[in-house]
């Protein structure tokens, strides 16, 4: 397809699932990637060279910590620097915490709020000098069905994923002259090594089949009661950079299997 040769993608969190799927359907078409997250630097590594190898692209790494807003301004200096621009912007990076609202820890609400929304705001910050100079971009936040809907112990993620809304509204209408859009994507439960891992734990603490586990505890909520998959989430965003996706901005797209409509 190629809608994106001689662009720069960034992707925080992208070194494994849906961020990575993210990076991968970009390099395809066309884009050089800035890869960031953590891992086993072998592993890190491999993802990052299959890159190259199959689409023929240049990748780069960053270890930025999306805690800390000077990393964050470094990671998009280091697609200004190394690879041209920044082209695209995807706000990936992720973490989760599960407890009620009176004992959650102090310093796990600090951390999601950080990782989950400050990032996007620092790394949008960093990025849209660059794209207003070029006269394009394209920037795009991984919310969640959270971003909609609420689910109890959830009250960090809950709120965080609110907050990329606004953000990405606001966003939106500062740069709706700018030829930049900024929409966010809201996934359901998507199937990632991430929550394979948790089904064992789950048959044994409640007792159920791994089939139980998958349809009346992880796919509760989702009428479907079938997965998202990386592949699905990263054709969107692919899609919202093409030149058909020009007016589309400020938007926030659910793919949850039908989660949110209820």
């Amino acid at each position: 397809m190629g809608i994106l040769k001689g662009k720069v993608a960034v992707v925080t969190g992208s070194t494994s699932g849906i961020g990575l799927a993210y990076a991968r359907a970009f390099a395809g078409a066309g884009a050089n990637i800035v890869l960031n997250g953590m891992g086993a630097p072998a592993d890190v590594e491999k993802e990052r060279s299959a890159i190259e190898s199959d689409f023929g692209v240049k990748a780069v790494h960053s270890p930025a910590d999306m805690a800390k807003p000077n990393e964050i301004a470094e990671l998009i200096a280091l697609g200004e620097t190394t690879l041209g621009s920044v082209d695209v912007l995807v706000n990936n990076a992720g973490v989760q915490h599960v407890s009620q609202i009176e004992e959650f820890p102090v310093d796990k609400w600090d951390a999601i709020i950080a990782i989950n929304l400050s990032s996007a705001f620092h790394a949008i910050r960093a990025a849209v000098p660059g794209m207003k100079r070029r006269g394009w971009g394209r920037i795009i936040t991984t919310a969640s069905a959270h971003s909609l809907v609420a689910s109890p112990f959830k009250s960090a993620y809950v709120a965080a994923k609110h907050g990329i809304v606004g953000l990405t509204k606001t966003v939106a209408l500062e740069l709706a002259r700018s030829k930049i859009t900024c929409n966010c994507i809201s996934p359901g439960y998507v199937w990632t090594p991430l929550v394979e891992k948790q089904i064992p734990n789950t048959m044994k603490a409640r007792n159920m089949r791994r089939d139980q586990v998958i349809n009346d505890v992880l796919l509760a909520a989702q009428p479907t009661k079938e997965f998202v998959t990386v592949e699905q989430v990263a054709s969107l965003a692919l899609f919202l950079c093409s030149q058909d996706a020009a007016q589309i901005t400020g938007s926030n797209f659910s793919v949850d299997g039908g989660w949110t409509a209820q």
